[in-house]
């Protein structure tokens, strides 16, 4: 089924919002003419803020403080948006870095980072799906995984992290061929160091550090055009490959070597 795209969609709805990626995907959406924004967050304070600059952009916006982790909490809420005004792109952004290898870091680690998307992506599949009135030639459905370049390989640094990165990574880009054939799009975002909540608590070197908004603009010019594996900066692209492609001993030699981001 052949998928139409124009300059940027109208109608988004973004989780993870109230900071980092999410915050910037909120505003730059709005500044590029979206009209409707859903927008969820653990923080209501933080989330409100994010609104208001996206409503002084000219979008109307709803927010709704959420956790991704609440199956029926998440359906719920993404059912309304979908009543509310149909969406066309979805963003499951939101995620949280483990700190120390804990029971309870790791625990919440997997279950926001691979969990909490799994909600958010099969509440907008399922809403995709049911539409009534089909969906016409050229309608856009597409469903956008923040995942992360450290889960193309198993790092000491970050066990948790990285192992849920890498299982949203292989879910989505898996999940990419299948969903085409219905019309519906589904990239993966594999960003290295952006500023973020998460990054603010990292200890480690942070090479090719990024600002937010421009990886909001990264992100947003590939989603438009379908790309499906969305990864940058390419130098840690490029190393997180060849790392992932490593005999394991040498992988994990090198790996073993790595800073720890926190230990918070």
């Amino acid at each position: 089924m052949a998928i139409k795209f124009n300059s940027g969609a109208k109608s988004v709805l973004i989780t993870g919002a109230s900071s980092g990626i999410g915050e910037a995907l909120a505003v730059e959406c709005a500044r590029r003419g979206a009209r409707h924004l859903f927008l969820c967050a653990r923080n209501a304070e933080r989330l409100n803020a994010v609104a208001e600059a996206c409503r002084a952009l000219g979008a109307d916006v709803h927010v709704k403080v959420l956790d991704v982790t609440d199956d029926e909490g998440v359906r719920r809420w993404v059912e309304e948006c979908e009543a509310a005004a149909p969406f066309e792109v979805v963003f499951a952004n939101a995620g949280v870095a483990t700190g120390a290898e804990k029971e309870a870091n790791v625990r919440r680690t997997f279950s926001t980072n691979v969990r909490g998307c799994m909600n958010v992506a099969l509440a907008a599949l399922a809403c995709y799906r049911s539409r009534k009135l089909g969906n016409p030639a050229g309608t856009r459905r597409q469903i956008v995984l923040t995942a992360s370049i450290a889960g193309y390989a198993p790092l000491a640094s970050c066990p948790s992290y990285s192992a849920s990165k890498a299982a949203v990574k292989t879910w989505g880009l898996a999940n990419r061929r299948p969903l085409s054939r219905e019309g519906i799009c589904m990239n993966v975002v594999c960003p290295g160091f952006v500023r973020s909540r998460i990054t603010d608590m990292n200890t480690c070197p942070m090479p090719f550090f990024m600002e937010a908004d421009r990886a909001a603009r990264i992100i947003l010019d590939r989603v438009d055009r379908n790309v499906g594996l969305i990864a940058f900066p390419w130098p840690m692209r490029l190393a997180s490959w060849l790392l992932s492609i490593c005999p394991w001993p040498l992988a994990e030699c090198i790996s073993s070597m790595l800073p720890e981001k926190s230990k918070a």
